[in-house]
């Protein structure tokens, strides 16, 4: 049922630890199994081409436009100097994007926020779609975003609660399998222009590095966002055995 616009900022009671359980199993699954990573991999393509427009804008760079392709890749396009600091960051945000969207998701779910969640989800879309530079990208925004809506507005609070749990959880785990990928393809020798080998070139440093350090944040990440959901107990509270 529709809501007034001021319920958006009211903190919502913590699902059953069933339900978050359920998303971080149904995000798995659709994460584990190719044909459904096929379809869903679209939504952490929207993340890490959004994450590399952000960063360009934030170093000043000039944004020309964003493009997101059926074989679920993308391009952003940008005019800047091609080396430095801020075309650095540019490339670093790419795969982090997803497990950092993933991570803020995690903290708001913590404190209940689902709805403002799910609305924040949609003025990123809109912001986004803004910069689209093709159909296909076109119509992957509106009807993502026209399904987060949906959700946001006519559900019932346990499904929105479902909904946002498994799409978070999607984005922490989903975060993970396209670094394992781009170094599959860097081994095969197909991804010669991958984020990782850009940054090798920009600063000496093997594009393996790079990988490493994209896995290491994505799994830290899902790590503190599994903490921040409550799956993971807080680490204050482990003890070592004692004799």
């Amino acid at each position: 049922m529709p809501y007034p616009l001021g319920d958006i900022l009211v903190a919502q009671p913590a699902p059953p630890l069933g339900v978050v359980t359920s998303a971080a199993v149904i995000a798995l699954l659709l994460v584990v199994f190719n044909a459904s990573w096929r379809v869903v991999r679209n939504a952490v393509t929207i993340a890490h081409e959004g994450g590399h427009a952000a960063a360009a804008v934030l170093t000043g760079r000039r944004l020309r436009g964003i493009r997101l392709h059926s074989d679920t890749s993308g391009l952003t396009i940008m005019r800047g100097k091609p080396t430095g600091v801020g075309m650095m960051l540019t490339l670093l945000a790419g795969y982090l994007s997803p497990a950092l969207v993933g991570l803020f998701g995690a903290w708001l779910l913590s404190r209940g926020l689902i709805t403002l969640l799910l609305w924040i989800c949609i003025a990123l879309l809109l912001a986004m779609l803004v910069m689209i530079r093709n159909w296909f990208g076109g119509v992957l925004i509106l009807v993502t975003g026209a399904a987060v809506f949906a959700v946001s507005w006519y559900a019932p609070t346990q499904w929105q609660a479902l909904f946002a749990y498994t799409g978070v959880w999607f984005l922490l785990v989903g975060g993970v399998r396209p670094v394992v990928e781009v170094q599959l393809h860097r081994r095969r020798g197909t991804a010669s222009r991958s984020d990782p080998d850009q940054l090798a070139s920009l600063t000496r440093l093997p594009g393996g590095v790079w990988v490493t350090f994209f896995l290491l944040c994505t799994i830290g990440a899902l790590a503190f966002g599994a903490w921040l959901l409550g799956v993971l107990p807080d680490p204050s509270t482990w003890h070592l055995p004692t004799r």
